[in-house]
């Protein structure tokens, strides 16, 4: 039975019929004029209107289907995140076909496997590059019969082939599929074993983005909204969001390469972001180092933890102190106002997913004017089950049952979901269906807590509790979160599952580490296995450890750590395409790094030694 439960009913009445090409028809209806993209185009970016979307759509889905592409056939797709992404996401649905989505930085094996256990028939390739990773696998995956590459020209060759394909034909198969069919086959990421492939429906996309169009109205129905996607449209957090896009009339631009954010963010001028907390945590640790390298360090201090002071009384209802508020008036003017136009100065809101991103960045982006809607969801949930709206919203946690959603806790507070998200089911894997499901409810392996509100809260991932020697139970988030936070650490996994205590093995950053060397009166240049080994470097970690022990009892607290000298990357194998720690990967390959912390009794956590 569970003890805590959340349901809320679905706003718009679903539609049995409705499939995701609807949700474009519909909005050409509505709006044909409207400029639903923007393309890079010189300094600037050119618009793209929904009645010209479509059309190019309807162009490519019949060079498809003169190309022999079948209703239903699984087609794999390799590529960046570009305009020409969902370009084609919509071609394949116009024509019927079902698209498999593949991180553009998976392997060659990892492809193989994707492309033969779903039994895709074709794949699409943006680069050369992608196409050389195919071809490797070619001979073991006899079912593909098609291997189209993007930066060849492949899109204009089908384009033409499709000429005498008829409006009729391509309005017929765009109706064959209902809203219970599949629509994609969205493979895990795998941070554990194989990749699974979840089968996500029409009609999760369409209800949800319909109910969620309706709960986010302030962010995605104001007129004039707009957002620069640059995660992965393979994942389904993006993919979610540019169909989203598409039904509420949100003009989409892309940025596949984040180095080139900041400028694109300049000349786009988004009104929302979706990003990750790492991206929030670059943000605001490349202010506060350009700052401390320009002598203004002190300040930025300062502002900062005005910032904080004034989001959380605000959010708390307590009255803002006159001090308080002449200061951040005053820091308005010489520092959030220019993290506002770093951004593009339009930015009201971010929705931000996939990791927890901690009480202390909520609180400062939203004394910038940007107020970070923090959900939760997972592939197998079509992206999100919880969110923050701009009505409902506490820092902290990632907000209350979006709509047409229900969410509850076993009795082991297992976040457990049900509603119109949840997939249908894992790709040829009845017995991983079976045992991920307890009734309509599927359980999510992650651990939560509600507040009297309705708002969730994650405390961590059931599977990765530690339980040390002693019997305490603690769950790795809440000390790696504070410690990533720091500018110089790259990563942090916390180790002691049946240890006497608790240890983290810490990677440093490769980008912010020149930064802080040089405002520390060290060479920029140190390599990284010097940088692990110096003393201030050394410091600065325990200072972010000590920070994170605050946070926790003396049990819980990390009594020990050990800096690599090596990165955690996901060319390495540690790092899934969303950035998130693969953990199993991490204890095994770091096996003997472990075994040397716990070959010592600790006396502190200032005994950091250095391994590579």
């Amino acid at each position: 039975m569970s003890a805590v439960q959340f349901e809320v009913p679905a706003i718009v009445p679903a539609d049995p019929e409705a499939n995701i090409t609807d949700l474009l028809v519909e909005r050409v209806k509505a709006t044909p004029s409207l400029a639903l993209f923007a393309v890079p185009d010189g300094e600037g970016w050119r618009d793209i209107t929904a009645a010209q979307f479509q059309r190019e759509v309807i162009e490519l889905a019949k060079g498809f289907v003169a190309a022999g592409v079948e209703p239903g056939d699984k087609i794999g797709f390799i590529a960046r995140t570009t305009y020409d992404w969902t370009l084609v996401d919509f071609a394949l649905f116009f024509a019927g076909a079902v698209m498999v989505p593949i991180y553009e930085t998976s392997s060659a094996s990892q492809i193989e496997w994707i492309l033969t256990d779903s039994a895709s028939v074709a794949v699409i390739s943006e680069s050369a590059e992608h196409a050389a990773r195919v071809a490797e696998i070619r001979d073991n995956t006899p079912l593909i019969r098609s291997a189209w590459t993007m930066e060849s020209g492949d899109l204009d060759a089908l384009r033409a082939q499709g000429k005498d394909v008829t409006d009729e034909e391509i309005e017929r198969r765009r109706n064959l599929a209902n809203a219970a069919d599949i629509a994609t086959l969205i493979y895990t990421s795998g941070s554990t074993g194989r990749p699974k492939g979840c089968v996500l429906t029409h009609s999760n996309f369409v209800e949800l983005s319909r109910n969620s169009a309706k709960a986010l109205r302030d962010v995605v129905e104001t007129p004039g909204a707009s957002t620069l996607l640059f995660i992965t449209t393979a994942h389904v957090f993006a993919r979610f969001i540019s169909i989203l896009d598409i039904h509420a009339g949100v003009k989409t631009g892309h940025q596949p390469d984040t180095k080139q954010l900041l400028p694109a963010l300049g000349s786009f001028k988004p009104t929302f972001l979706l990003a990750v907390p790492r991206v929030f945590e670059k943000v605001y640790n490349s202010a506060e180092q350009k700052a401390e390298a320009g002598g203004k360090g002190k300040i930025f201090r300062a502002a900062a933890q005005a910032a904080i002071e004034h989001s959380t009384l605000k959010q708390d209802g307590k009255k803002i102190p006159l001090a308080l508020k002449a200061k951040f008036w005053l820091f308005d003017k010489l520092v959030y106002g220019k993290l506002r136009d770093a951004m593009g100065g339009n930015v009201t809101y971010a929705v931000s997913g996939s990791a927890p991103l901690g009480a202390r960045l909520g609180h400062f982006f939203a004394s910038l004017g940007v107020t970070i809607l923090e959900g939760y969801g997972l592939t197998e949930t079509t992206a999100p089950a919880t969110v923050n709206t701009a009505q409902r919203t506490k820092i902290g946690t990632v907000g209350p049952v979006l709509p047409g959603v229900g969410v509850r806790l076993a009795e082991d507070s297992e976040i457990e979901v049900r509603g119109i998200n949840v997939f249908k089911e894992y790709w040829k894997n009845p017995e991983a269906t079976a045992e991920a499901f307890d009734g309509d409810w599927f359980k999510t392996g992650d651990i939560g807590s509600f507040d009297d509100d309705g708002y969730l809260t994650i405390t961590g991932r059931k599977k990765e509790i530690l339980v040390t020697a002693g019997g305490k139970n603690v769950a790795p988030a809440v000390l790696e979160d504070p410690i990533r936070a720091n500018p110089i650490v790259g990563q942090v996994v916390v180790v002691g599952d049946q240890k006497p205590f608790i240890a983290a093995l810490v990677t440093l950053d490769p980008e912010m580490l020149p930064t802080w060397l040089a405002n520390n009166g060290l060479p920029e240049t140190l390599p990284l296995a010097e940088a692990a080994t110096n003393s201030a470097v050394r410091a600065e970690v325990q200072r972010a450890i000590d920070t994170a022990n605050k946070g926790v009892s003396r049990a819980e607290s990390i009594r020990k750590f050990e800096i690599l000298d090596s990165e955690w990357t996901e060319d390495s194998g540690h790092l899934t395409p969303k950035m998130s720690i693969k953990r199993n990967v991490i204890l095994k390959d770091f096996a003997p790094e472990i075994d040397k912390i716990y070959s010592e009794s600790p006396t502190s956590t200032t005994n950091v030694s250095v391994t590579g």
